[in-house]
């Protein structure tokens, strides 16, 4: 029987980038509502290639880009500021076919609400981008709220551009991966239809359990 995990964070007033206000309020309007405040690139989300200057907007991406089968790297207890490199991925970069995704798993998202979840966040390195463009990998995932260092621009926008230009979807601030017990899922990943938006909170994110085969715990350093 397949297990169906929720991989998003839970959006709270006072979060970076998210506020909300009363717009109805039940004793004086007759119903409860609430206005929205919302960063493109807050909570879980995925990033469009115009986020860094390309052409396609987040209502542009494909929706058979995001489903489909994707591979768990574990890398669970990731230190601070560190690299994850082609070889931390193991076995996984030879099984991984063209079309699938990778989410690769630090326990990142137990930092939510201290500065080191964005200031100190383990960073994937340009070598380990250009290997996801080159074998053609739908969507990468991870629990860090961005790809690479946020505070070094030229870091950012390099590992940012290699991965948007070739068309890999990024989905970042995911939670929960510690949930995960096979090597391979079912990933769902469909963002919020904004025209002309650069990101997007995703709207549902879903990972199914399929069957797998081997797991390997790899540190980057």
């Amino acid at each position: 029987m397949s297990r169906i995990i929720d991989l998003t964070l839970p959006l709270k007033s006072g979060m970076r980038g998210v506020s909300f206000e009363p717009a109805r309020v039940l004793e004086k309007d007759g119903w409860n509502a609430t206005t929205i405040h919302l960063y493109s690139h807050a909570g879980t989300h995925m990033d469009a290639p115009s986020h860094f200057g390309g052409n396609q907007t987040i209502d542009k991406i494909e929706v058979g880009r995001c489903i489909g089968p994707a591979w768990i790297v574990d890398l669970s207890g990731a230190k601070p500021h560190s690299l994850i490199d082609v070889e931390h991925i193991g076995q996984v970069a030879e099984k991984a076919q063209q079309g699938d995704s990778l989410l690769i798993r630090t326990d990142w998202s137990r930092n939510l609400g201290k500065p080191k979840y964005r200031e100190a966040l383990p960073r994937v390195s340009p070598a380990l981008a250009r290997w996801c463009a080159k074998n053609n990998i739908a969507m990468l995932g991870l629990e860090q709220p961005a790809v690479a260092d946020v505070n070094n621009i030229e870091e950012l926008t390099a590992v940012h551009r290699i991965l948007l230009e070739a068309g890999v979807v990024i989905v970042e601030g995911l939670t929960n991966l510690d949930a995960i017990t096979k090597e391979k899922v079912t990933f769902i990943a469909l963002p919020l239809k904004l025209a002309g938006g650069d990101g997007a909170r995703l709207g549902l994110l879903l990972l199914r359990m399929i069957s797998a085969t081997v797991r390997q715990s790899r540190r980057c350093r």
